[in-house]
């Protein structure tokens, strides 16, 4: 039997998240996953800006950046005439406090590509094939069977399993919530090249013969992603495509068949045994939200693990639930109301800046301008021309003082802990970094 601190189930974005996090922490664990090979499809390709401020904070951005691009514009095809539109994202300048505004197109496989050589330049690794099979709990550490025989033990467990998660079906959690079409009426997704399309626009064919078809232009490739209902693909989709849209289908990357609904459990936590991203709560792709809450419920996890692992209290854990749950309550309430409307509508209400953790109690002191404890901590520059972005990467928490002595204790995970006058030599385990500089008049955005 082997040991570790954390065992991570799944290896997506969000166990990608958790195992970058713990493993700049120095804390042991075990990143498994029980596909044979990583991710192929583009899948979940929206990462909305605070998730680009957690990449900032993991030392990724730069290649995320890189990788992807703004979303293109709406191009409709009606028969011989089309029509180009708005976007379905923004492209507003950066700001000092916000600078990633827009929602950012990423196919999934660059992002965990990145994801995953980050986690090995940090010593980590996702262990392929390995599928966990059943586990069992007690007072002192997780018992967990592996689908080739092996055991593990660990202090703590972690689903982040996806939909089928066998974390959550182990502890019997029942995912409550609803299909999002009166009968079911499964859409398919797929990667695919086109002949001869536009790369510059994000086309529709509202009428096509067969059904609507949505072709979108995938940033550093040569692919588009198909979205249809399933039952137009009846023909093949390359017959599909091309009686549709008239453009021949040469290569078919990648699909998948999914069925939009909302569900969550109610509990993110039973013992020494968590539940992040889609194992806890799924979500229609309408708000680009589902991959993007998983990412955030992971960074929130990660600090406190390693703070319990390291000897804090246990109370520390119990706020994971605290925090995340309600909010993936909020973001499925929301991806819900787009996916009924039909809505393109995005911005602030699905860019995750807003999110805030006022209520938990880790959230303590008063206010300054418009900054709550418990607020996302906005980026700002200081007088000698760095950016706080800049002091918060890494795993410390950070201590912004003021001119007039007022102090701001920024937990690891950028949110606001505390304002107030009192010093924080050491806050979650690790050291705290100061900073002095002016920072008034602060408005959350």
């Amino acid at each position: 039997m082997s040991e570790t601190s954390v065992l991570i189930v799944g290896a997506g974005p969000t166990g990608l998240t958790l195992a970058i996090d713990v493993a700049r922490r120095g804390i042991s664990f075990r990143l498994i996953d029980a596909a044979a090979s990583p991710l192929e499809g583009s899948r979940g390709k929206g990462l909305q800006p605070r998730t680009l401020e957690v990449f900032d904070d993991l030392g990724i951005i730069d290649e995320i950046l890189a990788a992807g691009a703004l979303y293109p514009k709406f191009r409709t095809h009606i028969g011989p005439f089309s029509i180009r539109g708005g976007s379905i994202g923004s492209s507003k300048p950066a700001t000092e406090r916000v600078p990633y505004p827009n929602l950012w197109m990423v196919p999934q496989f660059r992002t965990e590509a990145i994801m995953r050589k980050r986690l090995q330049e940090l010593g980590g690794d996702v262990e392929v094939g390995k599928a966990l099979t059943t586990f069992t709990q007690s007072e002192h550490g997780v018992d967990a069977t592996l689908a080739n025989g092996e055991t593990v033990r660990a202090a703590y467990l972690v689903g982040c399993d996806g939909g089928h998660s066998t974390v959550r079906k182990t502890l019997d959690l029942r995912m409550a919530g609803e299909a999002l079409d009166e009968k079911p009426n499964p859409w398919l997704v797929a990667d695919i090249e086109v002949e001869g399309l536009d790369r510059c626009d994000w086309h529709f064919w509202p009428f096509a013969k067969g059904g609507f078809i949505s072709l979108c232009p995938l940033p550093n490739t040569q692919l588009f992603q198909l979205s249809t209902k399933a039952k137009t693909m009846a023909m093949g989709i390359e017959g599909a495509v091309r009686r549709g849209t008239g453009h021949r289908v040469p290569r078919m990357a990648w699909s998948s068949i999914y069925q939009p609904a909302v569900r969550m459990v109610d509990r993110f936590r039973v013992g020494r045994v968590f539940l992040a991203g889609d194992a806890a709560h799924v979500h229609p792709p309408s708000g680009g939200q589902g991959l993007n809450t998983g990412i955030q419920d992971a960074y929130n996890l990660g600090w406190k693990l390693a703070h319990v692992t390291r000897g804090g209290p246990d109370s520390v854990l119990d706020t994971y639930e605290a925090e995340r749950l309600p909010i993936a309550a909020a973001v499925l309430g929301l991806s819900k109301n787009l996916y009924r409307a039909r809505s393109i509508k995005r911005g602030d209400a699905t860019d995750q800046l807003a999110l805030h953790y006022r209520t938990s109690p880790l959230s303590t002191g008063s206010t300054i301008g418009e900054l709550h404890p418990g607020d996302r901590m906005p980026d700002f520059r200081f007088e000698d021309g760095t950016r706080l972005f800049q002091h918060l990467r890494g795993p410390h928490a950070t201590e912004i003082i003021t001119p007039d002595g007022t102090r701001i204790l920024i937990r690891p995970d950028g949110y606001v802990a505390h304002i107030g006058t009192t010093h924080f030599p050491e806050y979650a385990g690790q050291p705290t970094r100061q900073v002095r500089g002016a920072i008034i008049p602060l408005r959350r955005q």
